[in-house]
């Protein structure tokens, strides 16, 4: 255990197999070397505390070309790091080991799907449900159980009835497409577990049938992924992680995406940190408001914490009306569902 600690630890953060005084051995450029160490500290260590030490490997010790033989890819504990690493090597990817790095990745996107799936399909269908009861009914569609209950504070005890101010419909049976959903994902480097999250959950939301569900990754160019939502994997092996960020061109794109405002929720998720001309995107997002366009900004789809962001969008946004916030994975189901729902999102949400 000592051993696993000291190789990571006590040397300063450098190039794999560098010896120097004072070390005390290290990992060594290859990938056996790497996979003993890395058998050693599942074997001494929690899984929680595996992953920290396996991506501080990556990060302290210069492992990222490792992760391009097949051997050390075998070796490796699949996590969200370490798919948000595949992602950003994957032009880089020998054809000799992309099977394995696909089976990685396919490991990571099944678990996060059993962790969301459920809970996203259950809120979200529930949210259309409720937006499609018609607030005008005609008298064969009025749901009178719920409009008895949503009036119950109009009773008359004098004449032992109760006056409804409100009628509430049956929802109507969604045959077609009730709700538009388009999610436009930053790629930049510091988004790649947004990236990883956002496109599993854009997968399942493309498989629920009262949605039209379309993902977007932008960086300083747009590319529509939405043709892919079947395989997440393929997805997340489309992206290119890095580079410039014109927020204003991708909100252009997904603005014309948009037929039925009124029944469209937009997602950007990003950390605001325009490249573009700051101006025309606040122009856009306001007009999209206008329209009717539901519109939420994630500065983080993650578990990772408050990231860092342009505070100065993030206020302009909320002043429109848009609220700006990290979200983790496990609220965004309900968050959307709000949106769905015609909710108060600056209440919720604002700052």
């Amino acid at each position: 255990m000592d051993s696993a600690l000291r190789v990571l630890y006590d040397r300063p953060s450098e190039s794999p197999g560098a010896e120097g005084p004072g070390t005390r051995g290290g990992l060594g450029g290859s990938a056996p070397g790497v996979a003993r160490w890395l058998g050693d500290i599942r074997t001494y260590f929690p899984a929680s505390v595996v992953q920290v030490m396996q991506q501080d490997a990556i990060d302290r010790l210069g492992l990222r070309e490792l992760l391009l033989e097949k051997e050390m890819l075998q070796s490796v504990t699949p996590d969200v790091a370490l798919v948000s690493t595949l992602v950003g090597l994957n032009r880089l990817i020998p054809e000799t080991t992309r099977a394995t790095a696909r089976q990685v990745v396919g490991t990571v996107v099944s678990d996060i799907e059993q962790r969301i799936a459920r809970a996203t399909r259950s809120a979200v269908s529930g949210a259309v449900n409720r937006a499609a009861r018609s607030r005008r009914p005609r008298h064969r569609d009025i749901d009178w159980n719920r409009t008895i209950a949503a009036n119950l504070s109009r009773y008359l005890p004098e004449y032992r009835t109760v006056v409804p101010e409100r009628l509430v419909g049956y929802g109507r049976h969604q045959r077609s497409i009730a709700k538009d959903i388009v999610l436009a994902v930053d790629q930049s480097g510091s988004m790649a577990s947004s990236v990883v999250y956002a496109s599993v959950f854009a997968a399942v939301l493309a498989s629920i049938r009262s949605l039209r569900t379309s993902l977007v990754f932008f960086d300083t160019a747009v590319v529509d992924m939405t043709d892919q939502l079947t395989d997440p994997v393929d997805v997340l092996f489309g992206t290119q992680l890095g580079g410039g960020t014109d927020i204003n061109q991708a909100v252009a794109y997904c603005r014309g995406l948009m037929t039925r405002p009124r029944d469209t929720v937009f997602v950007l998720v990003s950390d605001l940190l325009e490249g573009g001309v700051r101006e025309q995107l606040l122009a856009r997002i306001a007009e999209m408001t206008r329209s009717g366009v539901r519109c939420v900004a994630l500065l983080a789809l993650s578990d990772g914490g408050a990231p860092v962001y342009d505070h100065d969008n993030a206020a302009a946004l909320a002043a429109l009306g848009v609220p700006a916030f990290a979200c983790t994975p496990d609220a965004f189901p309900e968050l959307l569902a709000k949106a769905i729902d015609g909710g108060d999102l600056m209440g919720a949400y604002g700052r």
